[in-house]
């Protein structure tokens, strides 16, 4: 059950209670994409990084280990260690994103592995089993991801297919609900926003889906190449449309500012790469803006990463430290930017958080601005 506490413009406060613990939002969410965060980080090193929900694939954990293998293992939380809420991922972004070759109809899609190249059938039903098998706290609608650019009518029909889908993915999950055995039968259901970039499509799917009672809502299709400015367009034009009582998740968004901005527009949880992913090319996120690591300026530099960050590796190795770790190839480099960076993201959503409890959101909106997207 989402309980929203208190609105500051369109920015919202509030949290998320689930069986397995209660989020406090807006929040970001860390991604282990197959059970792990890439950069030889553990669910129970994020548990001393401020996280409080970590997001897993379908796609990724039914082709390996398998999904039955998991549920064999306990779910999801048990198999990573982590304790407490987890999304699962559909699986449709990476189905259209990473499988070679696909056909789409109104079953669901055949495509081929990324891993072996083996076929194989995902639809609504099938993607809600597996999340089911998983265990996960929070599973997300399979839906249909268009390639933007997109034409028009294509993505009018997917808007449409992808609201039967929803349909279909509800009274699935809540058939399994009801059965004896179910690993997680209070497991919650988010609906999936789509129309690419089109705002009348986006509007109309919104007000379509939003009749399904969902337990929440995500915007998906965006971070994919359009800009910054489109993005926000299309938030402003949706989040009206979105239910006030349930919580609203903007899907691989974003940097800092992103984040912001979202915020800002009335969104309440996040995800991304975008921390690990940087991290491990040795970019570092602080509070004066983005560090890259390899640079030479670095060698002899004792400072931590972030001089008024108190994250376990600020608290312990300096700039020139972590640049020899980068320059000589050693694994230890990346763990340790990606825990730092995943401790800055989770504090400055929890940052967000304190301004928006003392009211002066727009205050710490002003004065971070500029300084999350500046590149040092």
């Amino acid at each position: 059950m989402y309980n929203l506490r208190k609105i500051e413009g369109s920015a919202r406060r509030g949290m998320l209670e689930t069986v397995h613990g209660t989020v406090q939002t807006p929040a970001f969410m860390n991604v282990a994409t197959a059970g792990a965060i890439k950069g030889a980080v553990s669910a129970y090193d994020l548990q001393g990084l401020k996280c409080q929900v970590q997001l897993c694939n379908t796609y990724h954990l039914h082709l390996r280990p398998g999904d039955e293998a998991v549920r064999k293992l306990g779910g999801v939380r048990k198999f990573t260690g982590w304790n407490g809420p987890v999304l699962t991922d559909s699986g449709g972004f990476q189905v259209f994103s990473l499988a070679k070759l696909r056909n789409i109809k109104e079953e669901g899609v055949t495509f081929s592995s990324h891993i072996d190249g083996r076929r194989v059938f995902m639809g609504p039903e099938e993607s809600i089993r597996i999340q089911s098998n998983l265990g996960s706290t929070i599973a997300m609608a399979f839906d249909e991801c268009v390639e933007n650019p997109a034409e028009y009518g294509y993505a009018k029909n997917s808007c449409a297919r992808t609201a039967r889908w929803l349909e279909r993915c509800k009274a699935e999950l809540e058939r399994l609900n009801r059965q004896e055995g179910t690993l997680n039968p209070e497991q919650l259901l988010f609906g999936i926003n789509q129309g690419c970039t089109f705002a009348d499509l986006r509007v109309e799917h919104m007000k379509r889906i939003a009749e399904l009672d969902c337990d929440g809502y995500a915007i998906g299709g965006l971070a994919v190449g359009e800009t910054a400015e489109e993005m926000y367009a299309i938030i402003e034009a949706v989040e009206p449309h979105m239910p006030r009582d349930k919580i609203r998740y903007l899907m691989g968004v974003g940097t800092p500012i992103n984040i912001l901005e979202a915020v800002r527009r009335g969104v309440d949880l996040f995800d991304c790469v975008m921390p690990t992913r940087n991290a491990r090319h040795g970019h570092a996120f602080t509070t004066e803006g983005c560090r890259n690591l390899l640079n030479a300026k670095y060698s002899l530099d004792e400072a931590p990463l972030d001089e008024k960050c108190v994250c376990p590796v600020c608290q312990k190795f300096s700039r020139a430290y972590i640049h020899h770790l980068f320059k000589a190839g050693e694994m230890l480099a990346m763990r340790l930017t990606v825990m730092h960076n995943l401790w800055f993201y989770n504090s400055l959503l929890e940052n967000i958080r304190h301004a928006l409890d003392a009211g002066h959101f727009q205050q710490f909106y002003q004065e971070n601005l500029e300084k999350l997207g500046r590149r040092i």
